[in-house]
């Protein structure tokens, strides 16, 4: 166990993600000092190191004790700019990275202190690398949305040696690192410059179904063959919802229709088609420069759902195998054999398509650097328009998180190494990345990257992303996003549960209106 001490209740979030990204398989509480005196019994025999943080910013000092089985081994500090206005210490959060760009690099202040976040983040950043003995790939960035950084100061007009001397010298990222998010911010800005975002919106519509629930996954999903009887009405709720958003968003344009989950692929064909043809009755998606359905478990895909898809205008997919390894497959409770995802995808091919995404997560239960240079090669073969590539997530409601609290900490390979593998499998294919994020408790402290062909980059992946446009969410266990001019951002969430979805439709609907002020 960690623990880190703090005397005043800011900064929670940063300092747990930072200190768990340099400790992945340790639990890390970050207590006042009133918490700590509350739960005691948190400190365990098993505690492997701890911090004292006290935060001074009105004279511009942050101080931090390094302790030792109870006694202090280090005393160091930090200054920082005292006078800096520090928003995002409201949210405890570094959600909004750019903020920090704007607060403490190009807003033309003469300090060259960095804000307090910042500072402690930096302070300590130093004092981990010391205690490991090794540096972070993405420094002390703990945000989801790197790009976000090298994008804002982008469209500031910063130069490309601005831009790499910010993120080097405010946040310790690594060059490779550096290449990844500023390349990443060209192509999505070339790609965004391209599109009349501005004012129009995109939509998500959430089938909550799947055939079983992936060991790692902790997505709204319930299992199909418990809820087949349901589907209609859920569909029925659905369309409510779309009769809201042609009311509402009427005189807009769609940019992007994105249909995920769960797996869309569950509903039946007809299913398909009933919900794809009401959405384009209503709605005018003439302007929609892309509509993407997720066919992400094989064992859901067959040719008459993938002809319906074609049929109503579903112009890119994704076909998922995740690995290449049948004994991965069988680990994480995939119920579908490579052999299958190569049949569906066969299929998906010879049915028209021509921009199909696949998914491969690196650093699953067992699987090593030999296996994921294995699907790499598979992969090669088939060609796909689109690899996401992804880092393992454990996620705090996944089954995953639950086999870890009961047989420990799992890492066969280096998911750095296998990071680089799929990497150089991307290029051969011609692929290029073109959008990336990060997730909390992300193996190897990496990213997730959606690499492309040219022509083939994901658009609603780079508009939710990047969060310039807002997202109209439908469906159970959805968040909308509206998106203000001057790039405030609120949210409203539709409830979980599909039972208790589709009996308050109408306040789901609601929720809605309250957040963009329609009737």
């Amino acid at each position: 166990m960690i623990l880190v001490e703090i005397n005043e209740d800011r900064f929670k979030y940063d300092i747990h993600s930072l200190v768990k990204a340099f400790y992945p398989a340790e639990d890390v509480s970050v207590l006042t000092k009133e918490e700590l005196e509350a739960k005691k019994d948190v400190v365990s025999e098993d505690l492997k190191l701890s911090m004292r943080l006290e935060y001074a910013t009105k004279d511009g000092l942050i101080n931090m004790e390094i302790l030792h089985n109870g006694e202090i081994v280090r005393k160091v500090s930090a200054e920082c700019d005292k006078e800096a206005v520090e928003e995002a210490a409201e949210s405890d959060s570094e959600e909004n990275s750019s903020k920090e760009v704007s607060e403490s690099s190009t807003n033309g202040r003469a300090s060259s202190l960095s804000t307090p976040k910042n500072a402690l983040k930096q302070l300590m950043y130093r004092e981990l690398c010391t205690e490991v003995g090794h540096e972070l790939p993405w420094g002390s960035l703990t945000g989801i949305r790197p790009t976000r950084i090298p994008m804002q100061m982008l469209y500031e007009n910063k130069s490309e040696p601005e831009i790499r001397d910010y993120m080097r010298g405010t946040f310790f990222v690594s060059e490779e690192k550096i290449d990844l998010a500023y390349n990443i911010a060209v192509r999505e800005k070339k790609i965004m410059d391209d599109i009349n975002y501005d004012g129009n919106y995109s939509i998500y519509l959430g089938i909550p179904f799947c055939p079983t629930t992936c060991l790692y996954c902790s997505f709204t999903s319930f299992p199909i063959a418990t809820w087949k009887k349901t589907v209609g009405t859920y569909l029925s709720c659905l369309e409510k919802e779309i009769d809201y958003v042609a009311e509402a968003f009427k005189g807009k344009k769609v940019n992007s229709v994105y249909i995920g989950g769960g797996t869309p692929t569950t509903l039946e064909p007809d299913e398909m088609r009933r919900l794809i043809t009401y959405l384009g009755d209503k709605i005018d998606l003439s302007g929609c420069r892309e509509f993407t359905v997720e066919s992400g478990r094989p064992d859901s895909i067959t040719r008459d759902k993938l002809k319906a898809m074609k049929e109503c205008g579903v112009d890119r997919i994704s076909v998922n195998p995740q690995t290449m390894s049948n004994e991965t497959l069988k680990r994480i409770g995939r119920q579908h054999t490579v052999e299958q995802f190569i049949e569906a995808y066969n299929f998906a091919r010879e049915e028209g398509f021509d921009n199909i995404n696949m998914d491969i997560i690196l650093g699953l239960p067992g699987e090593t650097e030999a296996d994921v240079r294995h699907t790499m090669e598979e992969i090669e073969k088939l060609r796909p328009n689109d690899l996401t590539v992804h880092s393992l997530s454990v996620k705090r409601g996944s089954r995953l998180a639950e086999h870890i609290r009961t047989n420990g900490y799992f890492l066969e390979g280096d998911t750095g190494r296998m990071m680089d593998i799929a990497r150089e499998g991307a290029a051969r294919m011609g692929l290029t990345p073109y959008y990336m994020y990060r997730q909390k408790n992300i193996s190897g402290n990496l990213e997730n990257t959606g690499y492309a062909e040219e022509g083939k980059a994901g658009i609603y992946n780079i508009l939710m992303m990047e969060e310039v446009q807002s997202i109209v969410a439908l469906g159970a266990g959805t968040v909308t996003k509206r998106v203000y001019g001057d790039g405030r951002i609120e949210r409203c969430d539709n409830v979980k549960d599909v039972k208790l979805y589709i009996e308050k439709i109408d306040e789901m609907i609601g929720r809605k209106r309250e957040l963009f002020g329609n009737k």
